[in-house]
């Protein structure tokens, strides 16, 4: 994580974060991620066994660490506006209240949420979606599957995710971003 700390990545999408449920000796536990919908980029990145608040927040947290100049340099520029008329960096996620707890700590006055999204929004005909984020994270499970009896401890595990997303975000091409990285589209 300590060359997370000095990647500065341009947000130039919406956020969107959820978690996927990951066996470690047959117990859940939870590999939160935090993705730029237009570059693809991973912000933040979080292994832990419980949801709690503490770790939802230090999950976010990440991404204030890293990004908050790029927050702030829009807020700045769309302050003047009627609110609904401003055009903020957005967060996505589902009805987990302790992710919803985290925003409102760290972005709620120079963000915008979309609280609540599910799966299947089309169906509910809702304008946003968490497809960026449910397709990252059904990736982790189409390569975790191999792995039969799951992880046989935390540290394992957790080394597993964390190679996961430095592997997404720097060495392979994406598709959708005409066989560039995110990290070269996150400049």
């Amino acid at each position: 994580n300590q060359i997370n700390k000095n990647v500065k990545p341009k947000i130039k999408g919406g956020i969107h974060y959820d978690e996927k449920y990951v066996k470690v000796l047959g117990e859940d536990n939870y590999d939160l991620n935090a993705i730029d919908s237009k570059t693809k980029f991973v912000l933040a990145h979080s292994f832990v066994e419980k949801r709690t608040k503490k770790a939802c927040y230090e999950f976010l947290k990440q991404i204030k660490d890293s990004c908050y100049e790029q927050v702030l340099e829009r807020f700045n520029l769309e302050k003047n506006k009627k609110v609904k008329n401003r055009n903020l960096i957005e967060f996505t996620c589902d009805k987990f209240a302790n992710y919803k707890s985290a925003f409102s700590r760290l972005f709620s006055r120079v963000c915008k949420l979309n609280f609540g999204v599910p799966i299947a929004c089309k169906k509910y005909y809702l304008e946003h979606n968490n497809n960026p984020i449910e397709r990252y994270n059904g990736k982790i499970k189409d390569r975790i599957k191999n792995i039969r009896s799951g992880f046989k401890n935390f540290d394992d595990a957790k080394c597993f995710m964390d190679l996961r997303r430095t592997i997404h975000n720097f060495v392979n091409p994406n598709q959708e971003l005409k066989g560039k990285t995110p990290a070269e589209m996150a400049e």
